[in-house]
């Protein structure tokens, strides 16, 4: 009796097994259609998020500076997408532009970037990554450390970046390269910050031997850091033509200026480079302007009529001539006077003050004769005397003035994009010079060909056709 009795309950049993594995069965099969069902809802809704944005995802895991780094020519957007559960599949792997879910985060930000700047961006990024790939763990530190303490306002490292800069081994080319890399995405990215304007007012100052250059810097910079600025100067001293070497003495002019903590000094041999500047005058005022410095004074060397390459690296070009300057003549002839945006008359004072009156009605007639180069601006012509101090701060007045003018009508940012092709190009012709002598062509020719041209056997333009034609015809 009782075998019976446990038999029925043990098939009772067995059929609630298969009643329950059923109903298991079936719930799979909800979840699995579910699933489905899901995965293709969200692959819909962002096909339809990219036909009207077009944006590409990019990975959590990139902070701001390196979304920068990676593409410094496009724009960014957020988005907040919110996650409420936890599944075992992974949406991912079906649709790669889908992360996991996270259990823990209510939300997370995610940055998108336009699809038609992805592939310019990865492009820019290859060509970033095969330079720093190219440096060891020592000369990558070397770089984190020099732009950690530039960003931060370390003058200590904003000169040890400069001498890096200025360093003529092609091993710290490369360095620098990186460096001034990191740098101009950092200062990108502030500009962004500030509505797109640029950060810092470069200001090249320029003139001939003794017109009071470094003077005029001494009594300006100590006016503008009082009024809370930060100032740099650069200060370029000319080289010797047989030693090699440099006096590097401007500083020795500017005691005030190079004691106050608010102004940065750097004085820089030219090294037969022509025009009045360094051939890294350009990444030292990058330097300058990543360190915090928000007004860029480039002194340059002595200068005559045709040396105004300064002109090509700063916001406004400053001519100072001495009382003594010539006469009308002189502000008539083509070259250094018409590139200059304002002219000061230095050393107006005591009995120089009806010389300095006179030369300034002079160009002031002349500068009408030009060419106009700007359309908002006409070139001024101020007297100023930096040992009584008349008339510096009615100089920076129309600094003031010239630069708001030259921002609201778009000329300052478009004069500024033409100097980044004008660095780029000088760079590149002043190493085709090096790569021509080094060329496994032409450099045991050099030596055979001079030797000919010394003793008059062959024309030095002869000469030159040779070299460059063996030039051209090996690679």
């Amino acid at each position: 009796m009782d075998t019976g009795m446990d038999k029925v309950k043990s098939n009772d049993l067995t059929e609630k097994i298969d009643h329950l594995h059923l109903l298991i069965s079936i719930f799979r099969g909800i979840l699995k259609k579910l699933k489905c069902v899901f995965s293709l809802l969200l692959g819909w809704l962002q096909t339809q998020l990219n036909r009207y944005h077009r944006y590409t995802l990019i990975p959590d895991k990139m902070n701001t500076l390196s979304l920068l780094l990676r593409f410094p020519h496009c724009r960014f957007l957020r988005r907040i997408s919110f996650k409420s559960f936890h599944s075992n599949f992974t949406p991912g792997s079906l649709f790669p532009y889908i992360q996991s879910f996270n259990p823990v985060c209510l939300y997370c930000t995610k940055w998108m970037l336009p699809a038609s700047d992805l592939k310019r961006g990865m492009c820019y990024q290859a060509t970033v990554d095969q330079q720093t790939q190219g440096l060891c763990d020592k000369e990558q530190r070397l770089v984190d450390r020099l732009y950690s303490g530039l960003i931060q306002g370390h003058r200590a490292c904003l000169a040890e970046a400069i001498t890096l800069v200025e360093s003529t081994q092609s091993r710290k080319k490369e360095i620098t390269q990186v460096l001034i890399q990191k740098v101009l995405s950092y200062h990108r990215e502030q500009e962004k910050l500030n509505k797109g304007k640029p950060l810092a007012f470069r200001v090249g100052l320029s003139g001939p031997p003794g017109a009071g250059k470094s003077t005029f810097i001494e009594c300006f910079g100590k006016m503008l850091t009082e009024r809370g600025h930060k100032v740099s100067v650069l200060a370029v001293d000319p080289s010797s033509s047989t030693s090699g070497g440099s006096l590097l003495g401007d500083k020795t002019r500017m005691t005030e200026l190079s004691r106050d903590m608010n102004a940065y000094i750097r004085p820089s041999p030219t090294r037969g480079t022509l025009g009045g500047v360094t051939r890294t005058t350009n990444e030292a005022i990058l330097l300058c302007e990543g360190g915090g410095y928000d007004i860029i004074l480039v002194e340059t060397v002595g200068v005559g009529q045709s040396e105004f390459a300064v002109a090509d690296m700063v916001d406004m070009f400053v001519l100072l001539l001495p009382p003594a300057g010539g006469d009308e003549l002189q502000g008539i002839k083509r070259g250094i006077i018409e590139m200059a945006d304002l002219v000061a008359i230095t050393k107006a004072d005591g009995d120089l003050v009806v010389p300095a009156r006179r030369i300034q009605a002079e160009y002031v007639s002349a500068m009408k004769l030009l060419r106009k180069r700007s359309k908002v601006w006409r070139p001024k012509v101020m007297r100023m005397s930096a040992k009584t101090g008349e008339g510096i701060s009615d100089m920076w007045d129309k600094m003031t003035e010239f630069h708001d003018l030259m921002l609201t009508s778009g000329e300052l940012i478009t004069k500024r994009r033409k100097q980044q092709k004008v660095w780029m190009w000088n760079l590149i012709q002043e190493n085709m010079l090096d790569h021509f002598r080094s060329h496994l062509a032409v450099r045991d020719k050099i030596p055979l060909l001079e030797e000919k041209v010394l003793s008059g056997v062959l024309a030095p333009g002869l000469a030159a056709d040779l070299l460059l034609k063996a030039f051209k015809d090996r690679p």
